[in-house]
């Protein structure tokens, strides 16, 4: 513990607590002060000015990282209609009603995302409690409620991320792995930054982002100069 202390001293020394970094040098950085030993996930904050108590002002959707997100998504289909065209789109698990239940009565977990067609949202419906907390309840706005199948499991396996903001305004977002060179780490950032410009919901006045910023796992947080 002594020695990961020591390095994050060393890398909390290079960052700037009161610069705003130009997104190409943060990721440079944030690249740079990574001190795991593992392949660390990049990562993305946007603080925004909303009110999340106001359903016009939850902002909410999905989208394709150009650069990919390093990480393989297990994918679960829940479908009575789609079951052939679901495991030819590669799903990892694909079922009914049978498999609602083992969620319900074994705590099963071993996927990542749920994807569903609109006939079974009545009885997912009956575990929403459950999924709701681990965010895995599918959503038409994020594309996982859905009859086209084949285009949800093949966007979620070449890097589709969910954003959502929290209770304090705040949405994050995986941007990538340390190992991504730091042009597929711009493209990602620039997908992101561009779809949640455009989300700016029509009640706010004024300021819409307040502040970004960039940071890898165990790794220290960099502030992000706003341009664009």
């Amino acid at each position: 513990m002594a020695k990961i202390g020591k390095k994050l001293k060393a890398v909390n020394a290079k960052v700037d607590k009161t610069k705003l970094y130009p997104i190409a040098e943060a990721i440079k950085l944030a690249k740079e002060t990574s001190i795991t030993k593992f392949d660390a996930t990049v990562e993305v904050a946007f603080n925004l000015n909303v009110d999340p108590r106001h359903a016009d002002q939850q902002i909410r959707g999905a989208l394709v990282l150009p650069g990919g997100t390093g990480k393989t998504q297990k994918v679960l289909v829940l479908t009575k209609t789609k079951v052939k065209e679901a495991e030819e789109a590669g799903a990892d698990f694909v079922g009914g009603e049978e498999l609602i239940q083992k969620i319900s009565k074994e705590n099963w977990f071993e996927y990542d995302v749920i994807v569903a067609t609109p006939e079974m949202m009545a009885e997912l419906g009956k575990i929403g409690k459950v999924l709701g907390p681990k965010g895995l309840m599918p959503n038409p706005k994020t594309g996982t409620v859905t009859v086209n199948v084949k285009k949800a499991v093949e966007e979620i396996k070449s890097g589709k991320v969910e954003y959502r903001t929290d209770k304090e305004g705040n949405i994050h977002s995986i941007l990538g792995k340390v190992s991504f060179s730091e042009d597929n780490l711009m493209k990602n950032y620039a997908a992101i930054f561009d779809v949640i410009k455009k989300a700016k919901p029509a009640a706010v006045k004024g300021t819409y982002i307040k502040n970004i910023s960039v940071t890898t796992t165990m790794g220290p947080g960099i502030k992000v100069l706003i341009e664009g």
